[in-house]
């Protein structure tokens, strides 16, 4: 290789240093951000049905302060090169999934779509070649909200709330009816679709005892 060619690749070796540079620096921010949300959702696991709003109230401000990062990870990333640099962030991102879609469920108990997450997280569809919410990273932000509520399934029960085990046993029945029919081609995606059978499992052994022991209303006789 001549010299002018050596130097060539020595400038696009350094610009993508920088550009990895000033992205982890985003993802770091983004990990915090997940980190705290991750630690005010954790109280769901301990707080009543009553309290639920006011918990939620907590975790919506650091849920919008992710559209800030969204917008600096855009910034940074050049024209057509999301593929290139979006396992930096898939982690962070499917845990702001996991965290957008668990408030929205205890909120109205339904699942936001792709498009939805995406929108509470700031991402803008103008950015697609940039930064973008991948099915793929929606999908496992969907899976962890099932292994999260299979969870909460216990918890509610120990808590006395006898209700939410049945509407969490409907909701995510629904959802890995929805799995189901998709061709799911990624390894890791199949195999952590195939253990949800396994949440449900546990769900369905809560319903099956409150239903057995009359606790829920909706099993109580007439």
């Amino acid at each position: 290789m001549d010299a002018q060619t050596l130097e060539k690749i020595n400038t696009m070796l350094d610009a993508d240093v920088e550009i990895r540079e000033k992205i982890k620096d985003q993802v770091t921010e983004f990990d915090k951000k997940a980190r705290s949300l991750s630690g005010v959702l954790n109280r769901i696991h301990s707080t009543r049905s009553d309290q639920m709003p006011a918990l939620l109230n907590t975790a919506r401000p650091i849920l919008a302060s992710c559209r800030e990062t969204a917008a600096a990870l855009a910034e940074i990333i050049p024209p057509n090169q999301f593929w290139k640099w979006k396992d930096m962030w898939s982690n962070s991102l499917r845990s702001a999934v996991f965290s957008t879609t668990l408030v929205e469920y205890l909120h109205s108990g339904g699942l936001l779509s792709l498009e939805q997450v995406a929108d509470i997280l700031g991402i803008n569809p103008a950015w697609q070649d940039r930064f973008a919410l991948s099915v793929e990273d929606y999908l496992h932000g969907v899976i962890n909200l099932v292994n999260e509520l299979s969870r909460l399934a216990v918890n509610a029960v120990t808590l006395g709330d006898f209700e939410q085990p049945i509407k969490i046993s409907l909701f995510v029945k629904d959802v890995f009816a929805g799995f189901s029919m998709l061709n799911l081609k990624n390894d890791l995606l199949r195999r952590r679709y195939d253990s949800l059978k396994y949440d449900i499992k546990k769900i369905e052994e809560v319903v099956y005892d409150v239903s057995l022991r009359k606790l829920a209303p909706s099993t109580k006789p007439l």
